[in-house]
C-alpha cells in the first residue's frame, strides 16, 4: 500500500479517536487498531502522539480554509482578491444544486477611486462573498464534525497545537477582513472606518462562527442546515454592519 494513502488510514483513525476521546486520553494502541496496522508502524510513520496530533490539525485546518476560500471564490491563498469575476459552479452547502457565482467588481484600493455609495445594499459583492464562505465554513464544519472537534478541542491543549489553530484563524479572519472592508469602502464609507473597526467586526465575527459550529454540531433534533447556521450569522452581523456604515452608533446613553 502507497506510504500516503497507509498516514491517510492513520490520520483517518487519529482524528476520529482525538476527536471521540481527547488528546490525552486517546489511546495509541486504539488508534493503531482503528487504522488496521500495528503501533509501531504508527510511530515509524508519525514519530509521536504530539506529532501525529499535529498532523490532525494541520490536514482539518488546511481542509477548513480551503473550503472558505472556496467558498468566497478566492481559491488558493493569494490566488485572487475578493471580487475577482469568477464564473464557476458552487454548492456551498453540498447540497449537490449549483448555482453560478455572481460576477463582482474588483475592490479598490485605500485611497483609490470610490464607486458611488449604494445605500440600499452596501458591499453587496463582498456581501454574497461573505454569505458562501459561511455556507462553506458551516458545510465543512457539519460534513467534517471530528475535524472539527480536533480543531476545537487542540485550541485547549496549549503549544505547540493552540498556535497552530491561532494560525487558522488569523488567516479566515484576514479573509473575512478584506471582504467587511471592501463592503464598507463600496459603500463610501470613510476610510478611518475600514481601518479601525472593521478589524474588530472581523474578529468578532469569526469568534461568533466558531461558535455557532459547535452549537449546530451537537444538535440532536431540529438541526440546522449549513444555510441557515450562515443566515443566523449574517442576520446578526450584517444588519447591525449595514447600520453601522450608514453612521448609526449604539450608545450606552440612549
Amino acid at each position: 500500500m502507497p506510504r500516503e494513502v497507509r498516514e491517510r488510514q492513520m490520520l483517518d483513525a487519529a482524528v476520529a479517536g482525538f476527536a471521540r476521546h481527547g488528546y490525552q486520553a486517546a489511546s495509541m494502541d486504539d488508534i493503531a487498531e482503528e487504522a488496521g496496522v500495528s503501533k509501531p508502524l504508527v510511530y515509524l510513520y508519525l514519530k509521536s502522539k504530539e506529532d501525529l496530533f499535529t498532523a490532525c490539525i494541520r490536514r482539518e485546518r488546511a481542509a477548513l480554509v480551503e473550503a472558505v476560500r472556496g467558498g468566497t471564490g478566492r481559491g488558493a491563498r493569494g490566488a485572487e482578491s475578493p471580487g475577482t469575476p469568477r464564473d464557476r459552479p458552487e454548492d456551498p452547502d453540498h447540497s449537490g444544486r449549483s448555482e453560478r457565482t455572481a460576477r463582482a467588481p474588483r475592490p479598490e484600493r485605500p485611497g483609490g477611486p470610490r464607486e458611488a455609495a449604494r445605500p440600499e445594499a452596501p458591499g453587496a459583492g463582498a456581501e454574497q462573498q461573505l454569505w458562501k464562505g459561511l455556507c462553506a465554513f458551516f458545510a465543512h464544519t457539519a460534513a467534517r464534525p471530528d475535524g472539527w472537534s480536533v480543531l476545537h478541542r487542540a485550541d485547549t491543549q496549549g503549544e505547540p497545537f493552540a498556535r497552530e489553530v491561532a494560525a487558522m484563524r488569523a488567516e479566515i479572519t484576514e479573509l473575512v477582513t478584506l471582504l467587511l472592508s471592501r463592503a464598507a469602502v463600496d459603500a463610501g464609507c470613510d476610510l478611518k472606518f475600514a481601518e479601525r473597526e472593521v478589524s474588530g467586526l472581523a474578529h468578532a465575527m469569526v469568534g461568533a462562527a466558531e461558535s455557532l459550529a459547535c452549537w449546530a454540531n451537537a444538535r440532536t433534533d431540529a438541526v440546522p442546515s449549513a444555510k441557515e447556521t450562515a443566515a443566523t450569522l449574517m442576520n446578526f452581523c450584517w444588519t447591525g454592519l449595514e447600520q453601522m456604515i450608514r453612521g448609526a452608533r449604539w450608545s450606552p446613553h440612549h
